[in-house]
């Protein structure tokens, strides 16, 4: 594929920056992503946002005031930059994810029907099995349009990522419709989420989507939970474990598997969403953990007194500081953005645990309102002290 010609116009102020700012420094990332991930009309100009064009503006004055650009290459560099007027590329994603939320809906309210279900029943009299080759061939010809056409056109991401997830509604279908032609009356239906599972991840990782790929870990754990369950004949336990607690061994492993699989070249791309996906897992099942605790019905939860459970919500605020710790130690901004949001959802839910009932709601809302007041007021000062060592120049 022949270079791209902004990116190669580019190329020579994307090294001087370099030069000056440092390989790893933020503002170049800003920089490199305007420059590759914009679609450049006039290859002359760099084109962005209104937000990226201030801090690279910013950090143009900054270095020209310290010497470290002269007065001619600063100015150059400042009318290089091309403000956009509207962001298209996230009024582009938004109006995709309304758009297949929208088509879910659709299908949703399609299969809840009663006489809609008839009249498709009546279209499509065919077989299960040949329902599923049906469903089976249009989410090959659905996958294999959209691997086409983002050979052709990568740089429209969004509508490419929405067609891959139209393949994986078909596919779903497909699947349930096997399932359908197969059904034993077993209730083993978990066998069908492991097959989409092998599905999906292939497709997934050949592609390269992380769209597909979720859907691929979302199946899994979906498989995990509904197997665990069969195989203990659905009880609320299996090897001494509820659900709740079975889920936080999954996420356990799969942020390991992404930690561990992360620097791997084969995987690299995938390693983002999985540790997303992992961290979801575990921190939701902890925080159901830390109010439910490993109880497998609501009348033995109900006589149990609340400090019962507080060995669960101290795990829960022990690995979310591990997650901060990491994410500070190794510069992860997602396992530190997960363990910050997940140790305040921990204290305020221990906060309405424990005042809720106990006090006067004046009382409760004023304390709440003070300890929002006092976290801002935290948040502000670590901000200022960030400013300070930036001035006079803010790159965020």
């Amino acid at each position: 594929m022949p270079d791209d010609p902004a990116r190669i116009s580019h190329a020579p102020h994307i090294e001087a920056l370099s030069a000056i700012a440092g390989p790893g420094s933020p503002l170049l990332a800003v920089i490199i992503e305007i420059d590759t991930n914009k679609n450049f009309n006039n290859p002359e100009h760099m084109k962005t946002n209104r937000k990226h064009a201030s801090v690279v503006r910013n950090a143009l004055e900054h270095w020209n005031r310290a010497g470290l650009l002269d007065d001619t290459t600063a100015l150059a560099l400042q009318q290089d930059i091309e403000v956009t007027p509207f962001d298209w590329k996230r009024l582009a994603k938004y109006s995709f994810w309304i758009a297949l939320i929208c088509i879910v809906t659709a299908i949703g309210a399609a299969l809840a029907d009663d006489v809609l279900i008839a009249l498709l029943e009546s279209l499509f009299d065919a077989p299960y099995i040949v329902k599923f080759f049906e469903m089976s061939g249009l989410s090959g010809t659905i996958y294999w349009f959209g691997i086409k056409r983002r050979k052709k056109h990568p740089h429209k991401i969004f509508s490419n990522e929405a067609i891959l997830f139209l393949g994986v509604l078909a596919t779903a279908g497909a699947i349930y419709q096997l399932g359908r032609a197969f059904d034993s009356g077993s209730g083993h239906f978990s066998i069908l989420l492991l097959l989409a599972f092998v599905v999906y991840g292939l497709l997934g990782f050949y592609f390269r989507s992380n769209l597909v790929w979720l859907f691929a870990l979302i199946s899994l754990g979906s498989w995990m939970g509904t197997e665990t369950g069969y195989v203990s004949g659905w009880g609320a336990y299996y090897l001494g474990m509820n659900y709740p607690l079975r889920f936080v061994l999954f996420g356990v492993v799969l942020c390991a598997a992404a930690l561990a699989l992360e620097k791997k070249g084969w995987f690299a791309h995938l390693s983002r969403s999985t540790l997303a996906m992992g961290l979801l897992y575990l921190f939701i099942a902890l925080w159901i953990m830390s109010i439910f605790g490993n109880y497998g019905d609501m009348d033995s939860w109900e006589r149990i007194r609340q400090i019962e459970l507080f060995h669960w919500s101290l795990l829960f605020g022990l690995i979310a500081a591990g997650a901060i710790y990491h994410g500070l130690r190794y510069e992860n901004g997602m396992t530190k953005g997960f363990g910050i949001t997940f140790l305040l959802i921990n204290l305020y839910t221990r906060f309405f645990e424990h005042f809720w009932d106990a006090s006067h709601k004046a009382v409760f809302f004023g304390l709440l309102g003070i300890s929002f007041w006092l976290l801002g007021s935290r948040a502000e000062k670590i901000w200022h002290l960030g400013a300070q060592k930036k001035e006079p120049c803010e790159v965020a």
